[in-house]
C-alpha cells in the first residue's frame, strides 16, 4: 500500500476492501469498500487524519513504515473502521498526540482503550498549526455518531469530511472518474447510514457552506476533485422535495399477495406514478434503502402468518421506521387465510415515519374482483395524493 498525493503536502492511504460483503453484520456492501487516511506533512509537523479497521492493519502501517515521525494524529470519528487502528499507530509513533472532539475523549479510551494522557481535545472552529498548513476543527455531530468532525486545511482548500458524504465503493481509482457509480455508492451509504439524521445534517451542511473548498476527502470511498456533484447530491437527499414513486416491499407465501402487489403496481403505472418493486425474499436490503431516500409513498405487502405480518416484512417495517426516510404517504395490502391483525401490527411499527395512511386492502385468499377494485381505488388515491403535495415533482 502506497500513500498517493492529492494535493501538495497532502497524501492518500485508501486501504481497500475488495472483498468485503456486509458492514456492520447488516449492510450489503456489493461493491467492496475502502478505509482512507491521509497524511497532511507541514513545515513544522506532520498529522495523520484517521486511521483504519484493523482487518487492513498490514495495508496502513506497511504505508507508514517508511514515515520517520508524526506529530499528531486526528480521529474525526470513533468508529472501529476508521479508528480500531489508533493504538497500533499511537504506538509506532509514540511522541504522537491524539487529536479529537470533547464527545470523543471517553469514546476513545472505553472503546480502544487509548491512554487519556495521549489525547488533546479540541473545540468546534479551534486550529492547530502545522507550520505553513493549518488543520481547522469543525464539529459535524450525527454524521451519524454524536462525536464527529471534520478536518479543513485551508491553505489548500482540503475538506477531510470522514464518513460524510462516504461511499462504500472499492475501486483503485483516488478520485472520482465515473460519477454515475460514485452516485449509486454514496447514495447507499446516505440511505443506509445518514438517513435517520437528515435534518442534523441540513444543518451540518450550512457549517460546511462557510468554507472555501475545493475538494472533499472522505474516509470511504474516493476523493471528490470536483465536489459540487456529491453537494448537490446531499443537498437533493435532505430536502423536502420528494418524487412521484412508490416503494412496494411485500412477500408472498401462496401467490396472493404477489398477484395483489403485480396488479397495484400496474395501476399505480397506469396513473403516472413510479413504482419500485421489492420481492424480500430476494431483496437486497441497500436497494430498498436506497428506493426510501426519495419517494414519497411507501405501500407494504404481507400475507399473514399466525395473525401477525410475515417476519420478513416485520423487518422491513422496522427497517423504514428507523431510516426515518421523507415519506409522506403510506398503505398496506395484506392477504390472509383465517384471520389477521397485520395491518394494526404494520402501523404500530411506523410511529417515526409520520405518514399519512392512504388506504389499506385486506383479502381472505386468492385476490378477486371486488379485490382489484379496490386496488384501482388506492392506485388512484396514491396518484391524487401525489398531485396535490407541493413537495412531490409529478412533471
Amino acid at each position: 500500500m502506497r500513500a498517493r498525493k492529492i494535493k501538495n503536502g497532502i497524501e492518500a492511504i485508501c486501504c481497500v476492501h475488495w472483498e468485503r460483503r456486509l458492514f456492520d453484520s447488516l449492510i450489503p456492501l456489493p461493491d467492496g469498500t475502502s478505509y482512507n487516511a491521509y497524511l497532511v506533512h507541514g513545515s513544522e509537523a506532520t498529522a495523520l487524519v484517521d486511521a483504519a479497521d484493523p482487518d487492513l492493519s498490514d495495508d496502513l502501517m506497511g504505508a507508514l513504515a517508511g514515515i520517520d515521525k508524526i506529530d499528531y494524529l486526528i480521529s474525526q470519528h470513533s468508529e472501529q473502521d476508521h479508528a480500531g487502528l489508533i493504538p497500533a499507530v499511537l504506538e509506532r509513533f509514540p511522541a504522537a498526540r491524539l487529536i479529537c472532539s470533547e464527545k470523543a475523549h471517553d469514546m476513545l479510551t472505553s472503546h480502544l482503550q487509548v491512554d487519556s494522557g495521549r489525547i488533546q481535545v479540541v473545540a468546534d472552529g479551534e486550529e492547530l498549526s502545522l507550520g505553513d498548513k493549518t488543520l481547522r476543527f469543525v464539529y459535524t455531530p450525527w454524521v451519524h455518531w454524536p462525536e464527529t468532525m471534520c478536518t479543513f486545511v485551508p491553505e489548500d482548500k482540503c475538506l477531510f469530511s470522514c464518513d460524510f458524504f462516504g461511499s462504500h465503493l472499492a475501486a483503485s481509482d483516488l478520485f472520482v472518474t465515473d460519477q454515475a457509480l460514485v452516485y449509486e455508492a454514496a447514495k447507499r451509504y446516505y440511505a443506509e447510514i445518514m438517513m435517520p439524521f437528515r435534518r442534523v445534517i441540513t444543518k451540518n451542511m450550512e457549517k460546511l457552506d462557510g468554507l472555501d473548498f475545493d475538494m472533499i476527502a472522505p474516509s470511504h470511498g474516493p476523493v471528490y476533485d470536483q465536489p459540487q456533484f456529491i453537494l448537490d447530491a446531499y443537498r437533493d437527499w435532505i430536502s423536502a422535495r420528494m418524487k412521484n414513486e412508490v416503494v412496494l416491499p411485500y412477500i408472498s407465501m401462496h401467490g396472493s399477495t404477489a398477484k395483489m402487489a403485480a396488479y397495484l403496481t400496474d395501476a399505480l403505472a397506469a396513473r403516472g406514478v413510479k413504482v419500485q418493486l421489492f420481492d424480500l425474499a430476494v431483496t437486497d436490503i441497500g436497494k430498498l434503502a436506497i428506493a426510501l431516500v426519495d419517494a414519497a409513498t411507501l405501500i407494504v405487502g404481507t400475507p399473514t402468518v399466525h395473525v401477525g405480518p410475515h417476519p420478513a416484512v416485520y423487518y422491513a417495517a422496522h427497517l423504514a421506521n428507523m431510516l426515518k426516510p421523507k415519506l409522506k404517504y403510506a398503505a398496506i395490502i395484506n392477504s390472509y387465510g383465517w384471520s389477521s391483525k397485520a395491518i394494526e401490527q404494520i402501523t404500530d411499527l411506523i410511529p417515526h415515519l409520520k405518514v399519512n395512511v392512504l388506504g389499506t386492502v385486506l383479502q381472505k385468499g386468492l385476490p378477486d374482483v371486488e379485490t382489484f377494485a379496490q386496488l384501482d381505488a388506492l392506485a388512484a388515491t396514491v396518484a391524487d395524493a401525489h398531485k396535490k403535495e407541493p413537495d412531490v415533482a409529478t412533471d
